[in-house]
């Protein structure tokens, strides 16, 4: 217990939460890295896992793809953009290979969801002589919500946590505590840095989780 002890002390150092090092402002930054790559990717995978769900077309291609970009790891990309034009950009590169990272299981959840939804419900809703927006935007939508919602929990999760990478590279966020941490043979410190990452991981779940079921009740009102 004494590593949990001197992590903990670490923490409760008033010291190490402010200044250009602090804890406040490298969660700021693995804040801001991880929800830019998050939104970013959000916005490119989820329209298109939608669309190819819902012409049940495409959706081989999708999941190869997905595939694809599991496997690539982040860090090896991040490498690459480092030793490219990119690499005086900021933020940019360690931005786009946790897009590239988030990316798989949001287009593959979105194509899943929407493939999964009941075609005796489709079938019903062309019956009543509803459109293929209506029948993707009043049926299937809110149908594959749920699996469209594991993804996003999954693909957010992963992303918090692999943002880390990002101090392998000079760039800021949480990874910089672990990787000062290692640098000074500081254990506790490497300890406290990545409880940090595990516990804004779990904050993040929990607010998309949180977010979910307010949509389902709001949602559930609406249709009384």
């Amino acid at each position: 217990m004494g590593i949990v002890t001197d992590a903990w002390g670490w923490l409760a150092t008033g010291a190490h939460w402010t200044g250009e090092e602090g804890i406040g402002r490298r969660l700021a930054e693995h804040v801001y890295v991880s929800g830019a790559a998050l939104l970013i990717a959000a916005a490119l995978a989820l329209p298109l896992g939608l669309w190819l769900g819902h012409l049940g077309r495409g959706g081989a291609l999708a999941v190869n793809v997905s595939n694809v970009g599991r496997a690539i790891p982040v860090f090896a990309v991040l490498a690459l953009f480092m030793v490219s034009p990119l690499r005086n950009a900021g933020y940019v590169p360690t931005v786009v290979a946790l897009v590239l990272f988030a990316t798989p299981p949001l287009l593959t959840n979105a194509y899943v969801g929407v493939r999964e939804v009941d075609p005796a419900a489709v079938r019903a809703a062309r019956g009543m002589g509803m459109t293929g927006g209506q029948v993707f935007l009043r049926v299937e939508l809110p149908l594959a919500r749920p699996v469209v919602m594991t993804g996003v929990r999954s693909a957010a999760v992963q992303v918090v946590a692999t943002a880390t990478v990002a101090a392998m590279v000079g760039q800021g966020g949480l990874g910089r505590i672990i990787t000062a941490g290692f640098a000074t043979y500081d254990t506790a410190q490497v300890v406290a840095g990545a409880v940090l990452v595990a516990l804004l991981a779990l904050l993040v779940e929990g607010v998309l989780v949180a977010a979910d079921r307010l949509l389902t009740r709001d949602r559930r009102m609406t249709e009384r």
